[in-house]
């Protein structure tokens, strides 16, 4: 059974806040979260200040889900020096990762009852390295631009157990496609100080510059404009991008875009760039879609407790 990790359980890690005053408060009035989120709007950098050259972070292949399970079944942690169960050096080097590639965090959410589960997946080199995990109580129901304060805190829970330090985190979730441009990967990457970027499957809020309507090619990329909704931007600001990262063939069926958008430390090109090279033949990126496929293992364990 996958382990819980309460709030109060959570073993202090270098991925503590950086911004402690933003850490979400579900006790806050909604006019007190708004207001925080405008705070947040305004430490967030929507330019690329990322720790490696962006060029490197990328995902090519599909990750089964068993590489998520054997991180912490018993097995050697992918990277890790020590051996795997069968002791061998060919093992070993088998399954080597390059220590230089960067480490890149899928982020992801389910829900059981009254609790939110949160997990966070690391990849490096194209293979699964870590993955962690936090349950939380929800305290607030959901509010359409206030997920941060549902959800954040178990998000930062999770983190907090990590024993590698993400050089970027990709999140299920919008970052600067939001009413006060503080989506939930915003609201997480700025209180981490983590470069972070929100892939939504649904667009919040802000104007796409062109017709989505239709079957988009893949790779075609529709800028979203700041509107009337968003309230910290000046219309026309580009704050994401309609993405299309896969599409059916042939037959009058369609794939929807992704709705990608800076969270923190990364420009709205770049982010669309990294969501593309981060996607292995299926919709989403790799390690939001590993997150999501552990969420529901994690979710399914909770709901027995």
């Amino acid at each position: 059974m996958a382990r819980v990790v309460p709030a109060a359980a959570a073993v202090p890690s270098e991925m503590e806040p950086v911004r402690p005053e933003f850490v979400p408060d579900a006790s806050l009035s909604r006019g007190d979260m708004e207001s925080l989120q405008r705070d947040i709007a305004a430490a967030a950098v929507f330019t690329d200040d990322l720790p490696v050259d962006s060029e490197t972070v990328r995902v090519d292949e599909r990750i089964p889900l068993d590489a998520v399970r054997d991180v912490d079944s018993g097995q050697r942690t992918l990277g890790d020096d020590t051996m795997g169960e069968s002791g061998s050096d060919e093992a070993r080097n088998d399954d080597a990762v390059d220590d230089r590639a960067p480490l890149i965090a899928g982020v992801d959410q389910a829900f059981v009852d009254d609790r939110a589960v949160s997990v966070v997946v690391v990849f490096r080199g194209g293979r699964v390295v870590e993955r962690v995990h936090a349950v939380e109580p929800t305290e607030i129901p959901y509010v359409p631009g206030l997920l941060s304060f549902r959800e954040g805190g178990a998000i930062l829970s999770a983190f907090a157990e990590l024993d590698r330090d993400p050089d970027i985190a990709l999140v299920d979730g919008s970052g600067r496609i939001h009413y006060r441009e503080a989506g939930l990967a915003t609201h997480v990457g700025v209180t981490l100080d983590l470069p972070t970027v929100g892939v939504a499957k649904s667009l919040l809020c802000g104007t796409p510059r062109e017709s989505l309507d239709g079957k988009l090619p893949v790779g075609t990329r529709i800028e979203i404009e700041a509107d009337e909704q968003v309230e910290t931007a000046d219309p026309g600001t580009v704050v994401g991008h309609a993405l299309q990262t896969r599409q059916f063939e042939s037959g009058a069926r369609h794939v929807n875009p992704l709705f990608v958008s800076p969270g923190h430390r990364v420009s709205a090109e770049t982010t669309a760039d990294l969501v593309e090279r981060c996607c292995a033949g299926y919709k989403l990126p790799e390690p939001t879609r590993a997150a999501d496929a552990w969420a529901d293992e994690v979710k399914r364990d909770a709901d027995t407790e």
